[in-house]
Parts: C-alpha cells; sequence; structure tokens
C-alpha cells in the first residue's frame, strides 16, 4: 500500500478483525486517528468483548496521546484493567516504523512514520510473529507509563 488513505483504510480493517488482543508502537499516534469515534467504538468492542482483552499502546511522543485524544484518554480511564499506555525510553526515539498487531494473526506495518508505504497482514500468525517479537521487546524497555488521570496542585 502506498497512500495514505489505504493506510487508514488498512487499520480500519485490522481494528474490526481484532477480538483480544492489540499492540500499537507509534511514534504518537497522530496518522491513526484513533481519537476519531468509529475507531474509539472499534477499541471499545475489543476492550469490553472479551474478558481477557488486552490493549498495549507504545509512542515514541506522548505529548498528541495526552493533548488531543478525548475519546482515547477516557477509554484508558475506564478500561485500565484491559488497556496500558507507555512512553518509550529516549533510546528509542530515533526508530521510524510503526506497528499495530492484532491476535497474533494480523499485523499493519509502516515502514517509516512520514510515509504513507505500509503492508497489511492478515490471517498469518507466521508473517506476523517476527512483529510480535519486536514489539514485545520494545515494550519490556519500559518507558513512562501514560495516565488517564491529570494531577496537579
Amino acid at each position: 500500500m502506498n497512500s495514505w488513505n489505504e493506510q487508514q483504510a488498512a487499520l480500519d480493517q485490522l481494528l474490526a478483525l481484532a477480538g483480544r488482543e492489540l499492540a500499537i508502537y507509534d511514534r504518537d499516534l497522530a496518522r491513526f486517528k484513533l481519537d476519531e469515534p468509529a475507531r474509539i467504538a472499534m477499541l471499545t468492542r475489543l476492550l469490553t468483548g472479551d474478558p481477557n482483552a488486552r490493549l498495549r499502546i507504545a509512542v515514541r511522543d506522548a505529548r498528541h496521546f495526552r493533548n488531543h485524544s478525548p475519546r482515547l484518554i477516557p477509554l484508558l480511564r475506564d478500561h485500565g484493567h484491559h488497556m496500558m499506555a507507555q512512553q518509550t525510553p529516549e533510546n528509542l526515539a530515533h526508530l521510524r516504523d510503526s506497528m499495530i498487531l492484532a491476535d497474533d494473526h494480523h499485523a499493519l506495518v509502516v515502514f517509516d512514520q512520514d510515509q504513507p508505504r505500509c503492508k497489511l497482514i492478515l490471517d498469518d500468525p507466521i508473517a506476523t510473529r517476527p512483529y510480535l517479537r519486536r514489539f514485545d521487546e520494545l515494550w519490556q524497555e519500559g518507558g513512562t507509563p501514560i495516565s488517564a488521570s491529570v494531577l496537579g496542585l
């Protein structure tokens, strides 16, 4: 896929397929537009449809998530037992790819954050496995948890 529209259509297709688990790695979530109502509805369906559902989001820069996601933040607050989000450590800031992985069988892999070129993998656990491993490695690097609450004086 080579256009932003194709990438967005692939994202919707992948979100619709997710039934148990979703793992997202991106620079800041801005291009994925996860805060759109239809996408929030798909994420809510995932989080409420299975008692073992899990949504993990790792971003390199959490500012967009915190400041421009009025629907995503409440989802994190209301489903914190199924949803986790974190900003990856500085040593990963140079990475330029993104990925969304669903149910160990589907993936949307964006090769460069500033380019629309991407690959959609459907119903292929073998082709998805290397990306799952990579996401798990990135997740294990830790980072700063993103909270749904705003602390202040």
